[in-house]
């Protein structure tokens, strides 16, 4: 058997919260000397040890990690919800990952607010263009959610080109429309490239032609597109300096799409104007 202190190295807790355990009657020692108190416990009480510290970490309670235990969970059954638990935080992570590339993106943006003006915008009108597309609906057109919509839908939307022939002829352009009913906050997202084909079934995506667009406020954006919301202030900028007024959403067109390196890539922003 082992001492109370060798038993907590070897399961990796500390001394305090055996004692606990021991207290409450969700781990007794194998073995107490009754003259010195000292406890003892067995190689074989490690396996109860480590379904205790899992429970717990699934958020169980102790009084509830105690009932689970004495009803005998098997392996199999610990396994399923250890993997659930991992699922939910591998979900969290992923969430906090995105939110803290979302709070630097912003930053970043604040610290270079006013290196990039409104000289940099040009007032153009936007030809008719034709597009191959896939599209799919976001909950609102915040950059944490536009991202994950779309980045999925141009690979599978070049790879259906290719399988089914068809060769872009002309850049990459995202564009949006409203989801669902008037004033309400979701999106959908249109991710296209310019082609010179007529609409097929077959092929697996739609065709569609956008209209022009009389008059946009446009200006070139460098970098990653989780990063365009200071371009976009600037167009904004350049719109209430004018005297225009924003008409919809804007398009991206990309003029050097860099998916495997983000931060080299290129992008027209066209925000659709009229006069105020």
């Amino acid at each position: 058997m082992f001492s109370i202190g060798d038993f907590a190295r070897l399961g990796r807790v500390s001394v305090r919260m055996l004692r606990h355990y021991d207290s409450i009657g969700l781990l007794r020692p194998a073995a107490v000397d009754p003259h010195s108190g000292y406890r003892y416990y067995t190689a074989e009480q490690l396996r109860r040890l480590n379904r205790v510290i899992a429970l717990k970490e699934l958020g169980l309670t102790l009084a509830q990690v105690q009932a689970i235990l004495d009803d005998a969970v098997d392996v199999a059954e610990l396994r399923g919800m250890l993997r659930l638990r991992r699922s939910q935080l591998e979900a969290q992570l992923a969430a906090d990952t995105a939110r803290l590339a979302g709070i630097e993106a912003r930053l970043r943006m604040i610290e270079t607010e006013g290196r990039m003006t409104t000289q940099d915008v040009v007032l153009k009108p936007i030809a008719p263009v034709r597009l191959a597309e896939l599209s799919a609906t976001a909950p609102s057109y915040q950059t944490e959610d536009i991202g994950p919509v779309i980045q999925p839908l141009y690979p599978e939307l070049f790879r259906r080109l290719e399988a089914a022939g068809i060769r872009p002829s002309g850049p990459g352009i995202a564009w949006y429309a409203p989801a669902g009913e008037p004033g309400g906050e979701a999106v959908v997202v249109h991710a296209g490239v310019t082609v010179d084909v007529d609409p097929d079934p077959a092929a697996g995506v739609a065709v569609v032609d956008l209209p022009a667009v009389p008059a946009a406020a446009t200006v070139i954006h460098h970098g990653p597109m989780d990063e365009a919301e200071q371009s976009m202030q600037v167009l904004a900028r350049w719109i209430e300096e004018n005297g225009y007024r924003a008409d919809g959403f804007a398009r991206e067109v990309y003029l050097d799409y860099c998916p495997d390196a983000p931060e080299k890539g290129v992008t027209e922003l066209q925000l659709p104007v009229r006069h105020g």
